[in-house]
């Protein structure tokens, strides 16, 4: 990792550590709508979030919000370092993986691949009016979606973020899976292909 991301990432991460409770929730409450309102928001078949933590902007209005007609699914650390999805609801069983996050406590056989799912909304860092995006790192997303480098098969991917983890621009590297929008508490990005 470069010394100008490595710094980015520390900066963003205070950054959005520092926004107030109330903030937060208004925050969450915007994000929900933003997402809905998506050109290509699907109306059935699962989409997929994540448990927020270190200060990431959470989906859990955007969770309750969702047609019934789709499944709501989290993301699970499978043992080829790539991620698999799986349906979850407040109250299911969790268990956490190694790296303290939890995930939906599923046999092997209920987990989706990455290419069943309709719309994916990914955790990031950092994001520019581009599109382009920094996450903590470990290369998941990037590994889990490569098979959208020469094609724009679904799942959509959404980076969603609050405003202030905007940076003016980041350079992608060549492993990184471009995100087909950014949404944050008060601006949606289309990206164009």
């Amino acid at each position: 990792m470069n010394d100008d991301r490595a710094a980015l990432r520390r900066t963003m991460r205070e950054r959005r550590r520092a926004l107030p409770a109330a903030q937060r929730i208004a925050s969450a409450e915007a994000l929900a709508a933003r997402l809905l309102a998506l050109p290509f928001f699907p109306r059935s078949g699962h989409v997929a979030g994540y448990w927020a933590l270190d200060g990431e902007i959470a989906l859990h209005v955007w969770q309750m919000r969702l047609p019934r007609e789709l499944s709501y699914c989290l993301p699970v650390l499978h043992g080829d370092d790539t991620l698999r999805f799986a349906a979850w609801r407040p109250g299911a069983p969790l268990a956490n993986n190694r790296y303290g996050i939890p995930e939906p406590d599923v046999p092997e056989d209920q987990l989706l691949r990455p290419d069943q799912l309709d719309l994916v909304v990914a955790p990031l860092v950092a994001f520019d009016a581009r599109g382009h995006r920094l996450g903590m790192g470990g290369g998941w997303y990037d590994r889990s979606f490569a098979f959208r480098v020469d094609s724009p098969a679904p799942p959509r991917l959404v980076g969603a973020a609050f405003a202030v983890q905007q940076a003016e621009a980041i350079a992608p590297e060549p492993w990184d899976i471009p995100l087909d929008a950014v949404c944050t508490e008060s601006d949606t990005f289309l990206v164009s292909p």
